[in-house]
């Protein structure tokens, strides 16, 4: 079996500053794997364990982004992959999804892709799902539990009071919740052997893509400001009257401001 993490290095939220535009500082910020994908990681090791899978780590991103995929490799990945190229910059979630899909198809597809659910420096939760789409494979979203079996993935959504059982074939996209594991800490030999295994790295030329959908070219949103929302002061009104007056009245207004 053939599992691929995709996996993202994020900044650590607790030391975030922001512009005067709204936008990220990420200069002088120290990074870490997005937590999400730490959970993704380590179903990925759970099953190699049970199954003998190879795992194919992935990320794209600046130079820096070595330090992240080395911490997985540390953590038992089998190989890492990179894609960093000054043209993936200012790529959107359909942008990036593109570029780690065509890494996917380059390095001969798999059986299973992980992701984590969403990335803390965005929240957006796309990026899987838009792989799935670019890549036509079953998508299992929000997985709290995972089964592997003949030729299938199952698992388990929590959906508040019940529990939602959904079934795939393989090959399919999972992404992975908190709830699903506890991310293992490496252990020291790993972490001094992981230095030792070359990363793969990949550029514009190595993927099979059209130029005008990668990076900032190819992104059909764009952020234009981060804030927080101002919180306006509340308006009381009492309507008087007998129960059915009051109701008459509350209709009124309702629809007034194009609320019914």
């Amino acid at each position: 079996m053939k599992i691929i993490v995709c996996i993202k290095q994020v900044p650590d939220v607790t030391e975030v500053k922001w512009d005067e535009n709204g936008s990220l500082i990420r200069t002088g910020l120290p990074s870490i794997i997005n937590p999400n994908d730490q959970n993704a990681i380590e179903a990925a090791l759970v099953l190699k364990e049970e199954q003998g899978a190879e795992v194919t780590v992935i990320s794209m991103g600046p130079p820096q982004v070595e330090e992240a995929l080395r911490e997985a490799l540390a953590m038992g990945c089998d190989n890492a992959v990179l894609l960093t190229d000054r043209k993936f910059g200012g790529a959107d979630c359909w942008a990036t999804a593109y570029t780690l899909g065509l890494a996917v198809k380059k390095l001969g597809g798999c059986d299973l892709i992980f992701c984590g659910v969403e990335a803390m420096d965005g929240n957006t939760a796309q990026v899987g799902p838009e792989i799935a789409d670019f890549l036509d494979l079953p998508l299992l979203s929000y997985a709290e539990d995972i089964k592997v079996g003949e030729g299938t993935v199952t698992i388990h959504q929590n959906l508040g009071d019940v529990t939602r059982v959904i079934e795939g074939p393989l090959p399919a996209l999972v992404t992975c919740e908190k709830e699903l594991n506890e991310p293992r800490i490496p252990r020291m030999d790993l972490v001094f052997s992981c230095f030792d295994k070359e990363i793969m790295v990949m550029g514009i030329d190595d993927l099979e893509g059209e130029r005008a959908n990668f990076g900032l070219k190819g992104s059909p949103t764009r952020l234009r400001k981060v804030f927080s929302p101002k919180r306006a002061k509340a308006q009381v009104e009492f309507l008087d009257g007998t129960p059915k007056e009051s109701s008459q009245k509350l209709v009124e207004k309702l629809q007034e401001i194009n609320a019914i």
